[in-house]
């Protein structure tokens, strides 16, 4: 009998998927299979090993101990002194000076009396803090919590403002007079001694015709970095990661304040440093002796002859904090030329985070480019 076709609409078609494909499945064939993926993936999500070079980040060097110069045998021709002060402002941007005319009672009694300043309380400092508008104060400190029991480094600068004056007197009435007449009386000393100096390499540099004097151009006054270091009671392992930061920090940013040479008072400092854009040196200073280091001034002054670097004394003590001054000095008749040739050696320099991030930018710059040449 033959289906009607109203059966044969009411019966539904039976559609199916076909089966899968046959696989391998035996453990052998899947590990291998496992290991191409694994091999793939191991090559196209590698990420290199970036390793910065040793540069970067400069190595201390200790080297023998800068000239130890007697201040008064710069006036006899007889003396090899001035060979020895061009050869190290030459080599290493600094050397010692001894027998230098200032009684060290005088820097003794100007030292403790600076010990006070930094025992304003920090609403008071917040007044007369340093920012771009104001070059002198105290310099704001940064630090992590996990330091915060260690007594850390301060920094003030002084100088003979009037403005700057009044603002001190407002926070500090009755001792800021009296420190500052023992600052204005240590600073004329040094000034002398600075200016003699200088005679000293007018006089003695291979670029003669750049040392020249124009009275009517007006440099900023001298002015004192005053430094209070607190005592040494981190682990070693946490000062060597300080002192890491701090050198950073000084390559990064140096000294602010343009100047011609810088006198640092450091006696009983148990290492002196000094930084410069191509390493850092350190060597252990003599007792009762003015380290003096080459600003950006002397530098330009020369033609590039004198080295310009930045010096930082250095201590280890554990039971007392510790006080010490670098003068940054610059003669009244300083000439146009130096400022001049200072600024464009800052503005042709390139700062190691400029640096940095030319590097990254490069590195991202090759990974797109490859990535697009194959991808076409």
């Amino acid at each position: 009998m033959a289906n009607s076709p109203h059966s044969m609409h009411e019966k539904p078609l039976d559609f199916r998927a076909p089966p899968p494909s046959p696989i391998a499945t035996g453990r052998r064939s899947s590990f291998a299979n496992e290991e191409v993926l694994s091999e793939f993936l191991e090559h196209s999500l590698h990420v290199p090993d970036l390793i910065l070079p040793d540069k970067v980040f400069p190595r201390e060097k200790f080297i023998e101990n800068p000239p130890r110069i007697d201040f008064q045998s710069l006036n006899s021709k007889e003396s090899d002194s001035v060979s020895r002060i061009l050869d190290s402002i030459t080599t290493i941007g600094c050397f010692q000076l001894v027998n230098y005319g200032i009684p060290s009672d005088v820097i003794k009694s100007t030292l403790a009396v600076a010990a006070g300043i930094f025992g304003l309380p920090s609403e008071k400092r917040a007044a007369v803090t340093r920012s771009q508008e104001k070059a002198y104060g105290f310099e704001e400190v940064h630090w992590e919590e996990e330091e915060e029991d260690s007594e850390l480094s301060e920094e003030f600068v002084w100088c003979r403002d009037e403005c700057f004056k009044l603002e001190m007197e407002g926070i500090w009435p009755l001792q800021y007079s009296k420190f500052s007449e023992k600052m204005e009386a240590l600073l004329m000393e040094i000034e002398n001694v600075g200016e003699k100096i200088l005679l000293v390499l007018k006089e003695n540099s291979t670029r003669k015709s750049v040392f020249y004097e124009d009275d009517h151009h007006e440099v900023m006054s001298s002015v004192c970095y005053l430094y209070r270091h607190g005592r040494n009671i981190i682990p070693e392992d946490r000062r060597a990661n300080s002192l890491r930061y701090d050198v950073i920090r000084m390559l990064i940013r140096g000294v602010d304040i343009s100047h011609c040479l810088s006198l640092h008072v450091c006696d009983g400092a148990s290492e002196f440093h000094v930084y410069s854009k191509k390493g850092w040196v350190s060597f252990c200073p003599d007792k009762d002796a003015l380290v003096v280091t080459a600003g950006d001034q002397l530098r330009a002054l020369s033609g590039g002859q004198y080295k310009h670097v930045i010096g930082r004394s250095i201590f280890e003590a554990e039971k007392e904090e510790c006080i010490s001054m670098a003068f940054l000095y610059s003669p009244p008749s300083m000439i146009t030329t130096a400022i001049t040739t200072s600024s464009l050696d800052k503005g042709n320099t390139i700062s190691l985070t400029q640096q940095l991030v030319i590097a990254v930018f490069s590195t991202l710059l090759y990974h797109f480019l490859v990535y697009f040449y194959k991808k076409n």
